[in-house]
């Protein structure tokens, strides 16, 4: 038994072997990236509840779905439905009101739901009480969008107003005061609400992750053995 290695087979062996486990180390990796992302989200789920005020300083990124409560009440003439937004399988909106805080002209945008889109051509009725109130919820982002389209953060002229993404900038200028950059998702429990399967995150499970890396090296011991295989041959 001897060894020949062929040019182009050990060039190809050694060329794919690192890509192979460098995948799978990655994999691992993100799994772990994700692994404790989720034990922040828990943390932040379960954490105590956070009163804003209009002097409030927040870091969306660091109170991400933090449950808060705030006090205030609905502009109801001034109402956004976010297109593009799909449930079990069906186009429809967010309905997205601002909520003036108690004491100031800043606004906070209170998605109060999923609803279907029915007929372009006329939009939904979506009433909301614009009584002094206290609202429950949690913090999030503005819902992001795969392609950005052009103009797609320019509200339409009449109200409810539709938009394809939001920006804030934009948004308060359209109003007429100012309207901080995130979310308030409406909690299941408070009314003036539509349909609310708020997501915990879109992100892959962790558990995922090390699949995807077990698929890698197994890719990688495989192509190893036909590397040997091939590599040693009978007198």
């Amino acid at each position: 038994m001897h060894i020949t290695l062929k040019l182009i087979p050990t060039l190809a062996y050694v060329c794919v072997l690192p890509v192979l486990i460098s995948l799978g180390v990655w994999q691992l990796n993100r799994a772990e990236q994700k692994q404790n992302f989720f034990k922040m989200q828990e943390q932040r789920l379960q954490s105590s509840l956070i009163d804003l005020t209009p002097d409030s300083q927040v870091d969306v990124e660091l109170l991400k779905y933090s449950k808060v409560r705030v006090s205030g009440h609905y502009d109801a003439e001034h109402q956004f439905l976010l297109d593009n937004q799909i449930s079990a399988g069906v186009a429809g909106y967010f309905v997205l009101t601002p909520f003036i805080l108690d004491g100031s002209t800043k606004a906070i945008l209170i998605n109060r739901g999923w609803i279907p889109l029915k007929d372009r051509s006329q939009l939904p009725q979506v009433n909301v009480i614009a009584t002094q109130a206290t609202v429950l919820g949690r913090i999030n982002s503005f819902p992001g969008v795969g392609i950005k389209l052009a103009g797609a953060e320019i509200p339409t002229k009449s109200w409810p107003s539709v938009v394809g993404l939001l920006d804030n900038t934009i948004l308060s200028t359209t109003v007429g005061y100012a309207i901080m950059p995130f979310q308030i998702e409406l909690a299941d429990t408070q009314p003036q609400g539509y349909k609310r399967e708020w997501q915990e995150t879109t992100l892959m499970r962790p558990e995922q992750h090390t699949a995807y890396a077990v698929q890698w090296f197994a890719l990688a011991l495989t192509l190893t053995f036909l590397f040997i295989r091939h590599s040693f041959k009978r007198d």
